[in-house]
């Protein structure tokens, strides 16, 4: 009789793989349900080493630190693993030293531990994680919608700290712009959650102007000059009809720095002498002067270089 991983089920692998713990006990609604699998230690020692020195700072006193990989694999609804599948997936991500130990979580109200998980920020996906269920769609687990991963920091502190010094010591541990903070562990199914997608919505420049740019500026952050808030005005009043919400996040995109590049092509004088090259014309001369194996550049977003023929995983 083959057997199944089922949500709330606790199995322990063992053999020629390392031993891994699954608990697959947090429901998605009807979608899917969530297995969490602990890795190998996220970092070196030298890496803690200097991370323990940046807490330090923050937390006014020693802080012990340890930093494990853990995997949150989202299973289709209706479907479970089967043992081979849990063993094959479990090869799969298996790289790494083995974890030094099992620590019991701290507490509650000990307010000189605390454990936290840091994920790729809610509402993303992020690279390794699209690579990695590619890998193991290839590798026949169907059953997988999607891996993630995050790191599981455990924190004690030589003495108690209050909660603004712990909130201080957790921006040592993540980057705001592309990950999130979760203070459990069955928080990460919130990582395959999907958001119904919000209705349009107008900003009214007819009768505010300039002034309901500013506030939708402010709102969505569009990080929009006031020149371009001015020519979107003009432009829409011309029009005569009001932008949607969609229509100007657009606009942002196409039209910012990163983009358009309008600083870098931009002409400029030097001590009232015109210069022959702009900032992009001299970031692009490399290529000018050495283009050999550069199939495409400057095209798209993108550049291509010749490679060599490889198996694909």
């Amino acid at each position: 009789m083959q057997r199944h991983f089922e949500s709330g089920e606790r199995i322990t692998l063992s053999g020629s793989l390392r031993t891994w713990g699954w608990t697959a006990a947090f429901g998605l609604g009807q979608r899917a349900s969530m297995l969490t699998l602990l890795g190998c230690p996220a970092f070196s020692p030298f890496r803690l080493s200097k991370l323990g020195d940046a807490i330090r700072l923050q937390a006014g006193c020693a802080v012990e630190l340890a930093a494990d990989w853990v995997h949150f694999v989202q299973v289709a609804p209706g479907l479970a693993l089967s043992e081979a599948a849990g063993k094959r997936l479990a090869a799969l991500l298996d790289y790494g030293e083995p974890v030094a130990a099992t620590v019991e979580p701290p507490a509650p109200g000990d307010t000189a531990q605390r454990w936290v998980w840091v994920v790729p920020r809610l509402g993303t996906q992020s690279p390794w994680s699209s690579k990695a269920t590619d890998i193991a769609h290839v590798c026949g687990l169907t059953q997988v919608e999607r891996i993630e991963r995050g790191v599981r920091y455990q924190l004690k502190a030589a003495s108690a700290l209050d909660e603004s010094t712990w909130q201080r010591v957790f921006t040592c541990l993540h980057d705001r712009m592309t990950q999130t903070v979760l203070a459990a562990e069955q928080d990460a199914s919130q990582l395959f959650e999907r958001a119904e997608p919000k209705p349009v919505q107008r900003v009214d420049v007819l009768g505010g102007g300039e002034a309901a740019l500013q506030r939708a500026n402010s709102e969505l952050g569009l990080a929009l000059s006031d020149d371009e808030i001015e020519y979107l005005a003009r432009a829409f009043r011309e029009l005569e009809r009001n932008p949607t919400d969609v229509e100007l996040m657009m606009f942002a995109q196409a039209n910012s720095e990163h983009c358009r590049h309008k600083i870098f092509r931009a002409s400029w004088v030097v001590d009232g002498e015109a210069q022959p090259d702009s900032l992009m014309d001299m970031i692009r001369n490399t290529f000018k002067h050495s283009p050999d194996g550069v199939l495409s550049a400057y095209s798209d977003n993108a550049a291509v270089m010749s490679g060599y023929a490889a198996a694909r995983l």
